[in-house]
């Protein structure tokens, strides 16, 4: 099957914008034309794509499926074309590589800082995705490498573990249990707190850790991101077990962290490449002060 990339485009832009209007104005086409373009795709594929009515345009389930695959086709496409206009202009050198959320928040700024008095005219792009993204992203060679946790190896990636890091619970400075150097997971039993998706590394890092005990405690919210578990905690109406980084992301005076004992959970950071892949002199030298980072910020673990 060809695919249709001119339909894809309208999708996305109308899926977007929300109405064929702003779409049509947006792409400088007629309504008509736009309106085409979507019969084409939606023949193609055999399945209706979105729901018309005189005022708005909604989503079906094969819209919603198709929506995150198809921005992904486009971001890819931009990718490769700034790859091909990169290597076009004389002295332009580009770097890819990928990165935690909560490590691209708190380390690549000194990062890039440094980096860029060696390298001042190297673009750098960064994809802060979750562990499993970025084992796709640099597995397809779109990153070069990725700082990610530490997990089951792969066939085809290399995994370089650099440092551990502590979940801590974090909680508001107004609360008695601040006044706590350390705690016990037996000590959370009964307190309202926010849990991370199943979908993310750090919950199986901790489900795995816990046992049958993660089933005693009281996970009152759920969230898909550590960052919004620690607004949840400024709220006030819960506690948040967090990777320290991610506490240290948005370390405040009314938020304070505590390390957990009993068992103490770590996630092992490291650096993944693709299996047998060379890595360009930027993106070792680029590499090498991600890893002085996280050992200046985390501490490198006992051996």
């Amino acid at each position: 099957m060809r695919v249709d990339v001119l339909g894809l485009q309208a999708f996305v832009c109308i899926a977007e914008r929300g109405s064929f209007h702003a779409a049509a104005a947006h792409l400088n086409l007629s309504q008509t034309a736009l309106s085409h373009r979507i019969r084409k795709l939606e023949e193609a594929l055999a399945v209706p794509l979105l729901l018309r009515t005189t005022r708005s345009v909604a989503l079906t389930p094969a819209g919603v499926a198709l929506l995150p695959r198809a921005r992904r086709i486009f971001e890819d496409l931009d990718a490769t074309l700034d790859g091909v206009r990169a290597g076009a202009e004389e002295g332009i050198e580009q770097v890819a590589i990928g990165c935690l959320p909560t490590i691209a928040m708190r380390c690549m700024p000194p990062v890039l800082a440094s980096f860029q008095q060696t390298y001042p005219t190297t673009r750098v792009r960064i994809f802060d995705n979750s562990a499993t993204e970025l084992a796709e992203r640099v597995q397809s060679g779109e990153a070069e490498f990725g700082v990610t946790i530490v997990a089951a190896n792969r066939w085809d990636l290399d995994l370089k573990p650099v440092v551990k890091e502590p979940f801590v619970l974090v909680c508001h400075r107004s609360l008695p249990l601040a006044t706590e150097t350390t705690l016990t997971w037996a000590q959370l039993q009964g307190l309202p707190l926010v849990r991370i998706s199943a979908e993310t590394g750090n919950r199986i890092l901790i489900d795995d850790a816990l046992g049958s005990r993660r089933e005693t405690l009281l996970w009152r919210y759920e969230v898909q991101r550590v960052t919004s578990a620690v607004s949840l905690v400024r709220s006030g109406i819960g506690h948040a077990i967090v990777p320290k980084l991610a506490y240290d992301v948005v370390h405040a005076d009314d938020l304070v962290a505590i390390p957990l004992r009993s068992p103490t959970v770590t996630r092992t950071l490291g650096i993944v490449t693709r299996k047998g892949a060379m890595l360009s002199q930027a993106s070792r030298h680029l590499l090498d002060l991600m890893v002085a980072t996280l050992e200046a910020e985390i501490g490198v673990p006992d051996s």
